[in-house]
């Protein structure tokens, strides 16, 4: 049988190590079961897939290095992205000039869509959707003036993420309920001295609402602080509270802290290709039993299934053809909607969940967001909100 080599790089160490393994291991198993089920058939003639895969170690210089070798000297036939949206920015523009489809399957910032690489393919939500549905959340809670601090790194990710809660906290109906942004905050550094100074700000201002959006370190050392400070704020709310990894840096101080999620199993329902959202994640368990599963593995093990789509729909491997074939996909993969704006490739089908932490689990608040019927046997997003603020009693406007 002939091979198809899919090439890509991961950060298998450096910062974006635990991310970068997730992503790998969902590959690796993505691999097998699609060589188990007898490899991809183009025009009439069957390939199995192998996996190329190599260490950017979080480094965009590295990153770019391993896209000029994939797309350039050692040339593969399906490239996917590196994970995190800087390192995607590094290697679109290779990929691109290569005349080659790139699957991002892992860099979520809205400018990757806006740069004019039209043979990327995107398939996590835009941030600019993560806290949308929160800063609407936010208007739901009845103490009246809901003064929010914003804190980001200065990074185009961390600032998608911002104005789209920007965005949504200057709708009419979220501003008539009271919720102001009275801090915006954008620091590169998050050292005890940084952390105190933005500490003593929010004080100033009398925040309640403080909403962070940076790398994971960044947020939880920030969560942190503002956790063991003595500014009892109600309403927490950071990036990194989406990954299963926040509780156990955080300990008790997880409690009550919300944060967007990409993926949640518990909330997809009715998927087209690929085994169900639980099947995947009892047979990732099994087969990486050293990681976590959190959406970087459900991104990736979905951008494989919706390649061999597009790709048996294209019926070839010439680029051009594949990228249109991916426009027209519609589908519901494990990891919920699939689909693509034509020219941009900006991902519109899929939604982003809100989660938050509750007695060491992270819950999903909003699973309608993937759900058909939305009755799933979850607690309620406002109920579940509420139990985290009883210590201030404070309650949820039913208007």
């Amino acid at each position: 049988m002939e091979e198809l080599k899919l090439g890509l790089s991961l950060s298998l160490s450096g910062r974006y190590a635990e991310m970068g393994g997730q992503a790998l291991a969902a590959l690796q198993l993505f691999v097998a079961d699609q060589n188990a089920a007898g490899g991809v058939r183009l025009g009439g003639r069957r390939f199995s897939l192998k996996l190329e895969c190599r260490d950017d170690q979080s480094m965009p210089e590295r990153c770019a290095a391993i896209y000029r070798a994939l797309c350039f000297e050692q040339p593969v036939d399906i490239v996917f992205g590196p994970y995190a949206s800087g390192l995607v920015r590094v290697a679109a523009p290779l990929v691109e000039q290569a005349g080659m489809v790139l699957v991002n399957h892992a860099g979520a910032a809205d400018d990757l869509c806006q740069a004019g690489w039209r043979l990327m393919v995107s398939v996590p939500s835009p941030a600019s959707d993560y806290f949308r549905s929160f800063a609407r959340m936010l208007g739901t809670l009845k103490f009246w003036r809901k003064r929010v601090a914003l804190v980001s790194a200065p990074t185009p990710f961390a600032r998608s993420v911002i104005e789209g809660f920007q965005a949504a906290c200057a709708e009419r109906s979220v501003r008539r309920r009271g919720v102001r942004i009275r801090l915006k905050r954008v620091t590169a550094e998050r050292d005890p001295e940084t952390l105190g100074e933005i500490l003593r700000q929010m004080r100033r201002g009398r925040i309640n609402v403080l909403v962070s959006a940076g790398s994971f370190t960044e947020d939880v050392a920030l969560m942190q602080a503002a956790g063991a400070s003595a500014l009892n704020l109600p309403v927490l709310a950071c990036v990194a509270a989406g990954i299963s990894r926040f509780a156990r840096e955080m300990g008790a101080m997880a409690e009550g802290v919300v944060g967007p999620s990409q993926w949640e199993p518990e909330a997809i329902e009715g998927v087209t290709i690929g085994p169900r959202a639980q099947e995947f994640v009892s047979r990732i368990r099994r087969a990486a039993p050293h990681i976590n599963c959190d959406y970087p593995a459900a991104q990736a093990y979905a951008a494989g299934l919706l390649t061999v789509a597009a790709l048996t729909e294209a019926g070839t491997l010439d680029q051009g053809q594949l990228r249109q074939a991916f426009g027209a996909l519609r589908t519901r993969t494990l990891y919920g909607d699939f689909a693509i704006a034509p020219v941009t490739g900006r991902q519109v089908g899929h939604k982003t969940l809100l989660v938050q932490w509750h007695q060491d689990e992270k819950v999903a608040i909003d699973p309608a967001a993937h759900a058909i019927s939305g009755a799933l046997e979850l607690p309620s997003g406002w109920r579940l909100l509420l139990t985290a603020l009883r210590s201030l009693r404070l309650t949820i406007s039913d208007k």
